[in-house]
């Protein structure tokens, strides 16, 4: 009997791998042996830069506030801590793209959590 090696499937299977790595550089594009690792390791690296890129924004956002508040004579964290108390509830998101794109809103907001 003759021995089956199921060579479609394994061909779909190694085609697939690398049709994943197109666009890499050398090797990694081209033979599977590379390409298997290539695509293992970038989909570690993704996972973990899924979270990474959480922290980025939150830092960038904190940043943006912080310039902003400080223009206007008080710090990020004396205007947070105003926000709780007035029950502002806006996230950092929110009050980085005010600062950004409408200043005259941030002041607003800011004036109402400094009055509580």
């Amino acid at each position: 009997m003759p021995r089956a090696t199921n060579a479609a499937a394994s061909r779909q299977r190694r085609k697939r791998v690398v049709d994943a790595a197109k666009g890499y550089r050398g090797n990694r594009s081209k033979l599977f042996r590379y390409a298997k690792d290539a695509t293992t390791k970038a989909k570690v690296w993704n996972y973990r830069d899924r979270k990474t890129k959480k922290r980025n924004f939150r830092s960038l956002w904190t940043q943006r506030i912080n310039a902003a508040v400080r223009a206007e004579n008080t710090t990020y964290s004396k205007f947070i801590a105003n926000l709780d108390k007035a029950n502002i509830e806006l996230d950092r998101k929110i009050l980085a793209d005010l600062a950004a794109t409408e200043p005259a809103v941030f002041k607003e907001v800011l004036k109402a959590a400094q009055a509580a």
